[in-house]
């Protein structure tokens, strides 16, 4: 449960990847841009997503599902197979509707209406190519890492020493080269 003093504390913060307002005064789009703003933040680490609040952090109310937010979690973990936590929250300005976002499972982006999205400053874009690969790498694991019980220098190949020392000679008169 959000206490008013923690509530007033985010009403200071800028907006960003992990925070958005929305005035949502009266209607917003339930259907494609609520759960788009929420597969977004979810894919920038989790966050807030508020309604009844302007975009200069002033509380102005919303009248949004007004007496139905309850059934907001379960049409959001429908659309987005996350679970997110709606809050209703009485500010002496009025009504608010705070989203409790969190962060994506590791490994998994968050799809909304057919696409991956992301935070573009205020905006919401389609996640390029690179980001998405990162993403879906984050679970698979770094042979180079692993530990090899027993292994000694000599059950390396000569022959391939050989050439990764050439290789490394090479990039190094290459650096060389350049500075």
């Amino acid at each position: 449960m959000t206490t008013i003093e923690e509530f007033n504390k985010w009403l200071k913060k800028p907006e960003g990847l992990n925070l958005e307002f929305k005035a949502a005064s009266n209607q917003f789009d339930g259907k494609h841009k609520l759960p788009d703003y929420c597969a977004a933040i979810a894919n920038e680490g989790g966050g807030k997503l508020i309604f009844g609040v302007n975009d200069q952090g002033q509380v102005v109310g919303t009248k949004w599902h007004d007496k139905t937010h309850n059934q907001l979690p379960h049409d959001l973990l429908q659309k987005l197979s996350l679970r997110i936590d709606v809050e209703e929250l009485h500010h002496t300005e009025g009504r608010v509707l705070i989203f409790h976002i969190p962060s994506r499972p590791v490994g998994t982006p968050i799809r909304s209406n057919g696409k991956y999205l992301m935070r573009a400053g205020e905006s919401l874009a389609v996640m390029d190519k690179e980001t998405l690969k990162k993403i879906f790498n984050e679970t698979q694991s770094d042979f180079s890492t692993q530990t090899i019980l027993n292994f000694t220098i000599n059950d390396l190949d000569e022959a391939a020493i050989l050439i990764l020392k050439q290789r490394w000679a090479n990039i190094v008169r290459k650096k060389r080269k350049i500075r």
